[in-house]
């Protein structure tokens, strides 16, 4: 029973089956927006109104389609391919390895009729035939008369290779799953953070207890004005307050530490601060009102107690100024950083307070995916060694040669008719 059972998971039809089942589920997983709040799989997928004739929310939520890939079905599925693999490579796989390396004699010249390349050679050189086939690196195995000789047994390797390789991505798929987690933190400059903003992690997930800190942010823009690059100064801190790594990041130029990378995604105006004459220290909160995810921020600077007279600043960048106007919408100048506004209470630009956006993310299993298809391409490169097979067998004053290839048929034909040449 259980040789039954192991021989149905070995089968290829299986393995295809579940592996077509493992893509049906990441096609959903694809389309279907994953960890976001029910609010949104509400509107998006009302009850009134079926996606697809009967894709609602509540189905989404009750089979796990909002986190496909940290359901447990989904876990067992990548479990059962890979049992599939497993039990494919020792039943299958292995064995025929073991067949390839041993000495197949033949021991009738019938059995040459079934070779695609085979001859009957008369008063011909046995010696010399040895010899040649020497030359093109074949192993060579002699039992009296009769003659085995194989090459390229390592091309043989390929496919064990590549069951190898699959499941170390499957394993590096479940351990990501498992114990990674992605957090979104908007951190002012200068400021120190801890990671709280936990967007989706695993079941086993642990969230390092490490601060950081935002030393400098900064923008480059091109001749056109277009934002260039974002650059983020980030320190990691240790549990006393102590620096133990730094760096400079920016878009695709992450800082890693203790396997969790820190990426530069966003940014953000937060507020304008200025100086009155009396040296204090005014700050307005900068707004962005449009909706589109526009960079444009705003701010109302009241000029009496009752909020109903002043002047409004917009800015749309970090390059060290910011448009003023008057409550009509007259436009009224410009004003630098360290430049002073001519108002009825004068004020001194100080500071353009920015933010930064930070992706924070680990995913454990990324080496042993990683692992998994260099393997992948290794396996490709061993595929293109041909196996190839030469039987000889030596009958009076006859020689009956023939030969097999797996792949390569045409360089395969050329080489047998140079043995016998």
């Amino acid at each position: 029973m259980k040789q039954k059972i192991f021989r149905l998971l070995a089968d290829l039809r299986f393995a295809i089956f579940i592996l077509l089942l493992i893509s049906f589920c990441s096609i959903a997983g694809t389309i279907i927006e994953q960890d976001q709040s029910i609010e949104t799989y509400k509107m998006n997928y009302p009850l009134t109104n079926p996606v697809f004739g009967f894709l609602t929310w509540d189905r989404i939520l009750q089979f796990g389609l909002d986190h496909v890939y940290k359901t447990w079905w989904f876990f067992s599925l990548i479990l059962l391919f890979g049992v599939s693999l497993i039990s494919c490579t020792f039943l299958q796989q292995l064995p025929s390895l073991k067949i390839a390396r041993r000495c197949q004699f033949f021991r009738t010249t019938s059995q040459f009729y079934r070779l695609k390349f085979s001859t009957i050679l008369n008063n011909f050189s046995f010696n010399k035939i040895l010899l040649r086939i020497k030359d093109q690196k074949y192993s060579i195995f002699q039992q009296k008369n009769i003659i085995y000789c194989y090459k390229g047994l390592i091309g043989r390797i390929a496919p064990i290779i590549v069951h190898f390789s699959m499941i170390l991505v499957l394993l590096g798929t479940i351990i990501g799953s498992l114990f990674g987690f992605k957090a979104q933190e908007i951190v002012p400059k200068t400021e120190t953070f801890h990671i709280q903003n936990i967007l989706n992690n695993g079941q086993l997930t642990i969230v390092p207890k490490t601060s950081a800190r935002i030393n400098d942010f900064w923008i480059t823009y091109t001749k056109n004005k277009t934002i260039s690059q974002f650059y983020s100064d980030v320190s990691i801190l240790d549990n006393q307050g102590n620096e133990t790594n730094r760096k400079t990041i920016s878009v695709n130029y992450p800082l890693i530490s203790n396997s969790v990378y820190y990426y530069q995604t966003d940014w953000n105006l937060i507020g304008l601060r200025f100086q009155n004459l009396k040296n204090e220290i005014v700050e307005y909160p900068l707004i962005n009102v449009f909706s589109n995810q526009s960079k444009v921020w705003l701010t109302w600077i009241s000029s009496n107690s009752s909020l109903n007279e002043g002047i409004i600043t917009i800015i749309d960048n970090l390059e060290g100024y910011c448009s003023v106007y008057n409550e009509n919408g007259q436009f009224l100048g410009n004003i630098e950083l360290n430049e002073t506004i001519n108002f009825k209470i004068p004020l001194t630009l100080l500071e353009i307070i920015s933010s930064t956006g930070l992706q924070i993310k680990t995913d454990p299993g990324i080496p042993i995916i990683y692992s998994g298809f260099f393997f992948l391409m290794l396996s490709t490169l061993i595929s293109y060694i041909t196996y190839s097979q030469i039987w000889i067998i030596q009958k009076n004053q006859q020689i009956f040669i023939g030969g097999n290839t797996n792949r390569a048929i045409f360089e395969f034909e050329l080489e047998f008719f140079k043995f016998i040449k």
